[in-house]
């Protein structure tokens, strides 16, 4: 068993801490979003939760903006693109499953 205390992570802006990763489970990721910054629009592979622990943000998905406080949980279908705008500083914690989704440059290839 893991507990981590998410209000006593320490992860600073820029430098995101990858808690846990279990290939062909999930990957937990914390990380920092100053401010005024955004992760621009992308996707990834995988199912992603997105918890946001600290702060306000700009969702931008499917056409809509959506302004969040948290705590929030947010729910991302494999390649569902969106971006995401800090209002203020963030602090997020991102569930990806299963890892490495399929697709991924990593995930093992089929034969």
């Amino acid at each position: 068993m893991q507990v981590w205390q998410l209000d006593q992570l320490g992860e600073e802006p820029h430098h995101p801490q990858v808690l846990r990763s279990d290939g062909g489970a999930n990957r937990v990721i914390a990380l920092r979003l100053p401010a005024g910054e955004a992760l621009q629009e992308h996707q990834v592979h995988e199912h992603a939760l997105v918890f946001l622990l600290q702060g306000r943000m700009l969702l931008l998905a499917d056409g809509a903006e959506t302004p969040l406080s948290a705590p929030r949980l947010m729910h991302f279908a494999p390649a569902e693109r969106h971006e995401v705008r800090a209002l203020d500083e963030c602090q997020l914690i991102l569930c990806l499953a299963p890892w490495p989704g399929e697709g991924h440059p990593s995930a093992p290839r089929a034969r």
